[in-house]
């Protein structure tokens, strides 16, 4: 009796050994470089160029082209009031900014010259290019629609096709690539699943114990969704199958984005954590590691190849005791910070 104790003991302990060292394996992150890009006005989405090693920043009335390798600005497009998302679609050699103020910004990829402007709906904010439909696809959050337009569209006298009504207030959305598109509906706590080619919702899955959901990505191999809630703090790894819940990791305050490498899940929060989750064991989630960043790196994007993650935030003014708003951005202290792994 005495034996088979110790066997299973020692069974445990090899197990637990192995897990916790594939865990630390792919543990290993750290920030590695920061670019002072400096320039005026916020952000929001960052956009990796994988093509040419290039990141869009929107900064509330122009965007930034810079180079992903040595951190210089490569050019400035201008012309935007509010804008808070680029989408590339290099097939049609054009680039899509949607600016919050209801419009849609063509420029072309190669000079980063504006073609047009598309009207959109109001609070044109998250937006991404659908392979599958040959589509770009935007949401409006005051509005509560997915928009759509053809990435060869008339970029001075074209429009937008009719809106897709979602049912609640639209924050990020992530494609299949297969005709499926899954949006956050941030004021219902659900996930929208939209059918592209039949222009409708086809379910509202709830994202509990998960609430107010903004970040989203998708791992489309293994079918699922990487939902950022803020209200619980929660990082959601959904099916995309059925909307089951898989897991539900704490994650830290603030979170705006997540994104998915191909082997780990990222979080990336306002409170200056990147939280980082993998997949210890067949169906089995967990955090496997917590990097510290600065204040404020809240929206990302990562290099498919290299697995660099790309940051944005700057330097912050002190606040007062009490204060309870956003804290204010130092002038000219943008920068983008880099972690990689090791």
């Amino acid at each position: 009796m005495h034996s088979r104790n110790l066997f299973a003991g020692l069974l445990i302990a090899v197990v637990s050994f192995t897990l916790s060292a594939r865990v630390a394996a792919q543990g290993t992150w750290a920030v590695e470089n920061t670019f002072h890009i400096g320039g005026d006005g916020g952000w929001d989405y960052v956009t990796f160029d994988a093509k040419n090693h290039r990141l869009y920043i929107p900064r509330s009335t122009h965007t930034m082209v810079v180079d992903a390798d040595s951190g210089k600005t490569v050019a400035d497009i201008p012309g935007q009031k509010h804008n808070h998302g680029v989408a590339l679609v290099p097939e049609a050699g054009r680039g899509f900014i949607s600016d919050g103020s209801g419009s849609v910004v063509i420029f072309d990829l190669k000079t980063n010259a504006v073609l047009g402007t598309v009207a959109a709906q109001p609070d044109a904010d998250g937006i991404i290019f659908d392979k599958a439909s040959g589509r770009v696809l935007v949401v409006s959050g005051d509005n509560g629609v997915l928009m759509t337009l053809k990435p060869d569209v008339d970029p001075k006298a074209g429009s937008i096709e009719a809106p897709i009504d979602l049912g609640g207030k639209p924050e990020f959305l992530a494609s299949d690539d297969a005709g499926k598109v899954y949006i956050n509906l941030e004021d219902k706590d659900q996930v929208a699943v939209v059918d592209i080619k039949a222009r409708k919702v086809l379910a509202r899955w709830p994202v509990a114990p998960g609430g107010s959901p903004v970040g989203l990505s998708i791992d489309t191999a293994k079918r699922r969704l990487f939902i950022g809630c803020r209200k619980p703090q929660k990082l959601i790894v959904m099916s995309t199958d059925d909307g089951k819940v898989l897991a539900d990791l704490p994650i830290d305050a603030g979170v705006d984005a997540t994104k998915f490498d191909g082997q780990q899940a990222f979080a990336s929060c306002r409170d200056g954590k990147l939280n980082v989750a993998g997949e210890s064991a067949p169906g089995k989630f967990e955090v496997v590691q917590t990097v510290t960043t600065p204040m404020g790196a809240r929206t990302m994007d990562i290099d498919p190849e290299t697995h660099r993650v790309y940051l944005a935030t700057a330097e912050f003014e002190e606040q007062k005791p009490g204060a309870t708003g956003r804290p204010v951005a130092k002038p000219g202290t943008f920068m983008i910070v880099v972690v990689g792994r090791h």
